[in-house]
């Protein structure tokens, strides 16, 4: 019986190299690098070939424990990240990056690839300053997601100067200092994040500077999705002046909007794809990591998807992950 099923069993090898270069594509970066290329040296040739690196998506990484183990982690990712863009050989017009990102890397990924078309950051250490400087090596950048990122009303603009053909902008409960996952600055400085995305939280908060700016600069947007943001009605209607051709706007959690009146009447008649502050978010995956965890002051801190971001209780209440379930 052995006998029958291995003469029955499939040779990858006989697959035509079309065929075989469709299922590798479909792996993560860490597949092709660690395991897929190193098969056989038809795959490996396959795996070096440029064209394979066209799109990089390194997310689903688990960022856990102590500030140390965080830095170890995170330089050893963004060197694997740093190989597939050179593996593209400027190539690469898709790029997401989740608990991943520092200004250094945005500056090498920019610097070696030109046709960046899209471009996914969550959760990552990038600063503002980073964003802005930046812009300028993304002439060709269509869409855009900063989800928990630092970014401020400047590199928004600078962005909007450098890119004229963005389409598609998600703007996902910002923050206003860089993402260090380190227990004492997170157990400090939490008010930061939890001003975004609750009605009770956004209470007498109001920034229109986010909405000027895409008004202002970002003239060719047909996508947009400002999830969380402390917009009002001023910075809706600039929006609305500002980019003519908007066919999708997200307004999920912006709950300084007032959407009544002629303002509503305007946006169902502009807008093909329109949601409210009050919509559902069912099927709004802002972050794909449910939870970040550390040691420090046995506290646990965990970012829950959707909701108002930074918990902190006591670590004995928490039932830890599998250490495998931790470094998928």
């Amino acid at each position: 019986m052995n006998r029958n099923k291995e003469k029955t069993r499939p040779n990858w090898l006989d697959l035509p190299e079309s065929l075989t270069v469709s299922v590798l594509s479909r792996l993560e970066v860490i597949e092709i690098l660690k395991t897929a290329q190193k098969v056989c040296k038809t795959w490996h040739r396959i795996c070096k070939d440029p064209m394979m690196w066209r799109t990089i998506n390194i997310c689903d990484i688990w960022v856990y424990s102590d500030s140390t183990s965080w830095h170890k982690k995170a330089k050893k990712m963004e060197k694997i990240c740093r190989h597939a863009v050179y593996r593209g050989r400027g190539n690469v017009v898709d790029i997401s990056l989740e608990n991943l990102g520092s200004d250094g890397l945005l500056w090498d990924i920019t610097n070696r690839s030109k046709k960046i078309r899209r471009l996914g950051l969550v959760l990552p250490n990038i600063t503002h300053n980073g964003l802005s400087l930046v812009a300028s090596k993304l002439p060709l950048l269509e869409e855009l997601e900063l989800s928990y990122s630092a970014y401020t009303t400047e590199a928004l603009e600078a962005i909007g100067r450098h890119c004229p053909l963005l389409k598609a902008l998600k703007l996902n409960k910002r923050h206003d200092i860089p993402y260090v996952w380190d227990g004492c600055k997170l157990a400090r400085r939490h008010h930061h994040y939890q001003v975004f995305g609750s009605k009770k939280s956004s209470k007498g908060l109001h920034d229109d500077g986010v909405a000027l700016a895409i008004a202002g600069t970002m003239h060719c947007l047909q996508k947009l999705q400002i999830f969380g943001n402390k917009v009002t009605n001023v910075g809706l209607q600039a929006i609305l002046d500002g980019c003519p051709g908007l066919e999708s706007l997200d307004l999920r959690r912006c709950y300084n909007l007032k959407v009544e009146g002629y303002l509503e009447l305007r946006c169902l008649q502009r807008i093909k794809q329109l949601r409210l502050p009050d919509d559902y978010t069912d099927d709004c995956e802002l972050v794909s990591t449910d939870e970040i965890v550390t040691n420090y002051t046995g506290l646990l801190i965990k970012i829950e998807r959707l909701y108002d971001v930074i918990i902190l209780e006591p670590i004995e209440h928490y039932s830890f992950p599998s250490k495998s379930k931790r470094l998928r």
